[in-house]
């Protein structure tokens, strides 16, 4: 009998968790220990940062996993206009008609004769007590004191956090801060690019969360790019050249995402052959390039200026980090607004410092993308 080869094991949608999780053991063992110790761990708040495509959607997926398996009730939101009256009005009732054994009385009002003088029928009013709305702040303490009673907890997962979307967090912080001083067990973490992150910190009515544990997640070295490459493969039941295998981890750059878009189409060149070869790979990663391009770079730089962008093509001469002092000379404009340029492109994440003078492209294959 031939060997058994299954589906594509590879996930190159955003959020979707990985055949392999690598490198993350650290926060995943951070949240756990949160969870089993007392509200005083500094992992049950945790704020969650990276650029774009570098796995926080998945982790986040991990840690409520991790609060699941540890009996914790588990409200898992986007962060979007509207969340805060809809964790008010609709989700945390119905988690209190499920956790509340009082959430509805009722009493007798009425009662009719039948034969034999046994009674016919009932008349009884039930009120909900949860149908006139309490505030959010009560909402949230009476769940998690219901929860403590059954050893268990209450663990919010915010994704997506976005600066344009922070006032609607502000009352949610608040409930969460109230519940810790408290000492009532809720956690939290909140993900988000590091811009947005940095906006809510700045936030001087939400300064409590500047305490709070900070996940910051980058690229992965290629030992562990190798192992989210490989295993997937073998565990499915084909196999990989070491020089196909060399070509892909190089290709990944250590850029989370990119394993699954690279392994993805490794697997889809010839998925009725049992082996992937350095022909395979070639071809797997030229298309990898173009759906990273499809996926990650044309959304990022869908709203930029004219202006950044032309100062990110002046960037993408260099083949490392650019010199200040060139891209103005390239853009033919002055220190002033090159600086301009540098700021918000740094805090679009697309850009980063790159020493004294110096800054480099923080999304990998930007350069790549610039130029073709």
């Amino acid at each position: 009998m031939g060997t058994q080869i299954n589906d594509n094991p590879f996930t190159p949608t955003f959020g979707i968790t990985p055949p392999l999780l690598v490198g993350r053991d650290a926060e995943i063992a951070a949240v756990r220990r949160a969870l089993a110790s007392g509200p005083g761990d500094p992992a049950r708040a945790v704020l969650l940062t990276g650029p774009r495509g570098t796995g926080k959607t998945v982790l986040l997926n991990a840690l409520e996993d991790e609060a699941i398996a540890a009996g914790w009730c588990v409200i898992s939101e986007i962060v979007q206009p509207g969340l805060v009256g809809e964790l008010s009005r609709t989700v945390l009732p119905s988690l209190l008609a499920v956790h509340d054994p009082d959430a509805s009385s009722g009493r007798i009002t009425g009662v009719s004769a039948g034969v034999l003088g046994v009674s016919a029928s009932v008349s009884r009013e039930v009120s909900q007590r949860y149908q006139i709305e309490p505030s959010l702040r009560q909402q949230l303490e009476r769940l998690a004191i219901l929860l403590g009673g059954k050893d268990s907890g209450l663990f919010i997962s915010l994704d997506e956090v976005h600066r344009d979307e922070i006032h609607e967090l502000v009352g949610l912080f608040h409930a969460i801060q109230q519940a810790f001083r408290r000492g009532l067990p809720v956690a939290f973490v909140a993900a988000g690019l590091p811009s947005s992150i940095s906006s809510l910190l700045n936030e001087n009515v939400l300064t409590y969360l500047r305490r709070a544990e900070r996940f910051t997640l980058g690229v992965l070295p290629d030992t562990l790019v190798r192992a989210a490459i490989q295993q997937p493969i073998l565990t499915a039941g084909r196999t990989i050249s070491e020089a196909a295998l060399d070509l892909a981890v190089n290709a990944v750059e250590g850029y989370p995402f990119l394993i699954q878009v690279v392994g993805f189409e490794l697997w889809q060149v010839d998925p009725a052959s049992v082996d992937i070869d350095l022909r395979a790979a070639r071809t797997a990663v030229a298309q990898a390039r173009r759906t990273a391009y499809r996926l990650v770079h044309e959304p990022a730089l869908k709203d930029i200026s004219e202006a950044d962008r032309r100062f990110l093509q002046a960037m993408s001469a260099d083949n490392g980090p650019s010199r200040i002092a060139d891209l103005m000379a390239r853009l033919r404009t002055s220190r002033d607004h090159v600086n301009k340029y540098r700021s918000r492109l740094i805090a679009a994440q697309l850009i980063e410092p790159a020493g004294r003078g110096l800054v480099d492209f923080s999304m990998p294959l930007l350069r790549d993308y610039l130029r073709e």
